[in-house]
């Protein structure tokens, strides 16, 4: 049996890791907070809590305990008004990141596939099957 992506990963302590370097170059990305609506809640206050949930998706997304607390996909990103152009500078943000702390190869790829399964979700509000451990969404 192989080891999910999760365990790959390193579990909670590198995925939190790799969230901390994560965020904060989300919040200094030009492409990200172009959008007024990601620029409001990308501010210092909120980086806390923006980790926190960041985190516990990622662990869910790739196979990891059950931990997110926040919203749906859909949910989270509906006022937000997100367009493929936005999309893709959060999905690079986070591929540069993963390379940048030498996430090998595949893991990094077998990741970027569950970011861009989201796509629909969080550009055009169009449900898709869940990832991971996260539970279907409400």
């Amino acid at each position: 049996m192989t080891d999910s992506l999760y365990t790959r990963l390193g579990g909670t302590y590198a995925i939190a890791g790799a969230v901390d370097v994560l965020v904060d170059r989300l919040f200094e990305n030009a492409g990200v907070i172009a959008n007024p609506g990601v620029a409001e809640h990308h501010v210092a206050a909120n980086g806390p809590g923006y980790k926190f949930l960041v985190t516990a998706w990622s662990i869910e997304a790739a196979g990891g305990p059950k931990c997110y607390p926040g919203l749906d996909m859909i949910a989270a990103h509906t006022s937000l008004h997100i367009t493929d152009e936005q999309f893709d500078a959060v999905y690079y943000e986070i591929q540069a990141t993963l390379r940048f702390l030498g996430v090998p190869e595949p893991e990094t790829a077998e990741f970027m596939d569950i970011i861009e399964h989201y796509r629909p979700e969080v550009v055009a509000q169009q449900k898709v099957e869940q990832a991971g451990t996260l539970e279907p969404a409400a």
